[in-house]
């Protein structure tokens, strides 16, 4: 979950504390990510998203800024919290389990395309199966990269829908889906 300009730190919490207190949740641990409050990075999926099982696109601009919590506390009647060390990348790997992560810069390398494409939504995907994402057709350079990465690109057209703010990802609704499975 995102600490942002809209996501106050409390509402993590207490997001957290009800999954936990749910004797039937899975869920043993959510990880906080604090990315810079202003108005550019509003939530956590306009610079960071999950778009395949060990990958993500991420806008470059948060990245020596981001600061990543863990939250735990199932079966018990406090919320412990706790600052986690490592690159964004070696965290979620961590986390994950997973050997290693990549993640997808938006823009690659060039800071100019990063800006541009960022203020298209371009880290903004909207991830359908494990590997396959929806996104604007204008941020050419991020839509390259992420089907260099592998991914299947589904590109739809967003002269308007891109004047609106807000990506693939914000403008959806949210899906019930089948379990992923390895």
């Amino acid at each position: 979950m995102g600490i942002s300009q809209r996501t106050q730190p409390e509402a993590i919490e207490q997001l957290a504390q009800n999954i936990f207190a749910d004797e039937a949740a899975e869920i043993d641990t959510v990880l906080a990510f604090e990315i810079p409050r202003t108005r550019a990075f509003m939530h956590l999926d306009t610079v960071f998203t999950q778009v395949d099982i060990d990958k993500f696109t991420v806008h470059p601009g948060i990245l020596d800024t981001l600061r990543i919590f863990e939250l735990t506390g199932k079966g018990r009647a406090e919320i412990h919290t706790r600052e986690v060390s490592g690159s964004l990348a070696e965290v979620l790997a961590r986390y994950l389990k997973l050997d290693s992560v990549q993640l997808i810069r938006c823009g690659g390398e060039s800071e100019i395309a990063a800006e541009r494409e960022q203020w298209n939504d371009g880290s903004n995907t909207l991830c359908i199966a494990p590997g396959v994402v929806v996104v604007y057709d204008r941020n050419y350079v991020t839509n390259q990269i992420l089907e260099e990465s592998g991914l299947h690109v589904l590109m739809m057209p967003s002269s308007e829908l891109s004047r609106g703010r807000g990506g693939p990802r914000c403008m959806s609704m949210p899906l019930q889906r089948d379990a992923v499975r390895r």
